[in-house]
């Protein structure tokens, strides 16, 4: 699927795509953190005929819902092309040194060559969390590398 980006000075960032049965849909990513999802007309692609404005928390929620069977899927058909690719499910568990710090600290990447692709916290995913995203106690952590690899995340994750 192709997916168009488009710079708006001053605003923020659009991203649009047309489905398979010739609607064509955009989110725009404002400056201010707020995201628009857009619906333009068939007959005038410049023309958008329906906006729903969605907060931070609106928004989150969205990619959950969308985003979460999609992550899933990707990292089974990975498996499947990929010969030695693990992905593992980790907790953050009590007493863990990176519960309550920002996952940059751990330095996951950098120590271990995995990465990690989402955190589930009380059964909401986050998404390719950034090295700002704060651990807690109880999350679940989906590490993405090699057996040895996703090991040592694990390691870390519990002990430091």
């Amino acid at each position: 699927m192709d997916v168009e980006q488009t710079a708006l000075p001053g605003i923020g960032l659009r991203h649009e795509f047309t489905t398979q049965s010739g609607k064509r849909v955009g989110v725009i990513s404002h400056r201010t953190g707020r995201r628009d999802l857009v619906i333009y007309d068939r007959q005038d692609p410049d023309r958008v005929c329906e906006t729903v404005k969605l907060n931070d928390e609106e928004a989150e929620a969205l990619v959950e819902l969308l985003g979460a069977p999609r992550i899933v899927q990707r990292l089974n058909q990975l498996h499947e092309q990929v010969e030695g690719l693990v992905s593992l499910q980790l907790p953050i568990p009590p007493g863990s040194p990176y519960a309550g710090r920002p996952m940059g600290d751990a330095r996951v990447r950098t120590r271990t060559n995995a990465s990690i692709v989402a955190v589930v916290r009380a059964g909401r995913v986050y998404a390719s969390p950034g090295p700002d995203f704060v651990f807690a106690e109880n999350d679940t952590v989906v590490v993405v590398g090699s057996a040895d690899s996703t090991a040592e995340v694990a390691d870390i994750l519990a002990h430091g």
